[in-house]
C-alpha cells in the first residue's frame, strides 16, 4: 500500500490493536490484589515495571529503526507484545511472575510507538503532520480504553486470566495488519498519494540552533507524561474504589469501574485528532499550554469526588479529554526541529525520557494512596484519594514553564505557529 491515507489508516488500526494489552493489568488489579494480597504500593510498582520496560527499549529501537527499517521493528515488536501479554494471562502465578511478565510486555511495546510516529512523519509534510500523528496518538488512546473495556467485564464474569487473555489477542491482529504497511520512499514527495509516480523534492530545511529546542520540548513532554500515565494507570483502580464506596461488590465494581475508566480514556482519542487540527492551525505552543492548564486544574478537584461516582466520572471525562489532547504535539514539534536522518532516534529518546516519568509517577501515586489510607491492602478499599491526584497538578506546571522557554528559542520558532514556522508554499530560512 503506497497511498498515504491508507498507510495512516493501517498504522492507526495496528496501533489500536497492538496496545490493547497496555492497561489490562490495571483493569483487573482489584481481583489480582485480592488473590495475591497486593497493596497499593505493589500495584503501583507493577504499573511502573511495565513503563520501565518501555523506557529501556524505546531508545534502542529508535536507533535500530533508523538502520534496519522501521517496518521490521514494528512487526517484531507487535508480535512480541502479543506473546508476552498472553504469557502473563496463562502463566502468571505470583507477584514476581506478574512483575516480570508485565516488564517484558512493556519492553515489547517500547518498540512500537516512536518508530510508528517516524514512519508516519515520513509520509506527511509538516503542515499536516500534527493531524497525522494526532490520529496515531488517538488510536493509542483508544487502545488504552480498550484495555479496560475488554479486560474488566470479562474478568468480572470469568476471572482475571480470561480478561488478560482476551485483551491480548488483538495484538496478533495488529501484527497481521502491518503486512500491508510500507515505508515512504526516501526521495518521495511528501504529498504523493499514489495517483502518479513520486517526484524528487528538495531536502527539508536543516534546523539549526543546537539542542535547546529539542531539550525544552522534551522537558515539557516529561511533565506531561508524568501526569498522563499516572492518571491513566490509576483512573481504573480509583473508579473501582468509588464504585465500592457507592455500595458495589468488588466483582461488580471491577466491571463497572473498568467501563467508566474506558470511557474516560476513550474520550481522549478524538481529542488527539481535534487538537492536532487546532495545533496545525494555531500553533503547537498554544495547544500544549491550554491542554496542560485545563487538565491540571481538574486534577486538583477529582480526588475529592470519590464519594460521588457521578461527579467523579464527569470530572474524569474532562481530564480524559485534555490530559492527552496535546500529547502528539510534543512529537510533531520535535520532528519540525530535527533532521530527517536522526528523527527516529530523537523521537525514541524523547519517548524514553517521557515514559521514564511513567516509571516514577504510578509508584509514587500508589505510595501516596497507601499513606492516606493506612491499613488497607486492596486499593479498591481506599477512600482518600485527593492527596495523590492533587500531586499530579504539579507536573502540568513544569510542562507549561518548559513550553514558555521553548517558545523563546530559535528552534522553537520552527514549530507550526512559530514566528518563523515553515510555510506550506516555501521552506523557511533559518539563520
Amino acid at each position: 500500500m503506497r497511498n498515504k491515507t491508507g498507510i495512516l489508516i493501517m498504522m492507526c488500526l495496528s496501533m489500536l490493536l497492538a496496545y490493547i494489552p497496555w492497561y489490562n493489568y490495571s483493569a483487573v488489579a482489584g481481583l489480582l490484589s485480592k488473590q495475591y494480597s497486593l497493596n497499593p504500593i505493589s500495584v503501583g510498582l507493577v504499573i511502573s515495571a511495565f513503563q520501565l520496560g518501555y523506557v529501556v527499549m524505546v531508545p534502542f529501537t529508535g536507533w535500530l529503526a533508523d538502520r534496519v527499517g522501521i517496518r521490521l521493528v514494528l512487526m517484531v515488536a507487535t508480535a512480541a507484545t502479543f506473546v508476552f501479554s498472553m504469557a502473563f494471562g496463562l502463566f502468571a502465578n505470583s507477584y514476581v511472575s506478574i512483575l516480570v511478565l508485565r516488564l517484558l510486555t512493556g519492553v515489547a511495546c517500547g518498540a512500537i510507538y516512536a518508530p510508528g510516529m517516524s514512519l508516519i512523519s515520513n509520509w506527511f509534510e509538516p503542515r499536516r503532520r500534527g493531524m497525522a500523528i494526532g490520529a496515531y496518538t488517538g488510536a493509542l488512546t483508544a487502545a488504552y480504553a480498550g484495555s479496560y473495556f475488554i479486560a474488566a467485564p470479562i474478568a468480572a464474569a470469568y476471572g482475571w486470566r480470561a480478561g488478560i487473555i482476551w485483551s491480548s489477542l488483538p495484538a496478533l491482529l495488529g501484527f497481521i495488519l502491518l503486512f500491508w504497511v510500507l515505508e515512504a520512499p526516501k526521495e518521495a514527495h511528501l504529498a504523493y498519494d499514489g495517483a502518479a509516480a513520486p517526484a524528487a523534492i528538495p531536502p527539508e530545511p536543516c534546523p539549526t540552533g543546537g539542542y535547546a529546542g529539542p531539550g525544552l520540548v522534551t522537558l515539557s513532554y516529561m511533565g506531561h507524561m508524568w501526569e498522563l500515565y499516572t492518571f491513566w494507570g490509576w483512573i481504573g483502580p480509583s473508579m473501582v474504589a468509588a464504585a465500592v464506596i457507592g455500595g458495589a461488590s468488588l466483582v461488580h465494581a471491577t466491571a463497572f469501574g473498568g467501563i467508566l475508566a474506558a470511557a474516560i480514556i476513550l474520550i481522549g482519542a478524538p481529542a488527539c485528532y481535534l487538537w492536532g487540527l487546532f495545533a496545525d492551525r494555531f500553533g503547537r505552543f498554544a495547544s500544549i499550554v491550554v491542554a496542560l492548564v485545563l487538565s491540571g486544574v481538574a486534577e486538583l478537584l477529582i480526588g475529592w469526588l470519590v464519594h460521588s461516582l457521578i461527579l467523579m466520572t464527569l470530572v474524569g471525562l474532562w481530564i480524559g479529554f485534555w490530559v492527552i489532547a496535546d500529547s502528539a504535539q510534543y512529537k510533531a514539534a520535535l520532528t519540525e526541529m530535527s533532521e530527517k536522518r536522526v528523527r527516529t532516534t530523537l523521537l525514541g529518546f524523547q519517548s524514553a525520557l517521557g515514559f521514564l516519568m511513567g516509571v516514577f509517577g504510578p509508584a509514587i501515586f500508589g505510595a501516596m494512596v497507601k499513606t492516606a489510607n493506612p491499613g488497607i491492602v486492596n486499593p479498591a478499599d481506599a477512600q482518600v484519594w485527593w492527596p495523590a491526584f492533587s500531586f499530579l497538578a504539579i507536573f502540568p506546571v513544569i510542562g507549561i514553564l518548559a513550553a514558555i522557554g521553548l517558545a523563546r528559542t530559535r528552534q522553537g520558532h520552527l514549530m507550526t505557529g512559530g514566528r518563523h514556522s515553515v510555510s506550506p508554499s516555501r521552506p523557511a530560512s533559518v539563520a
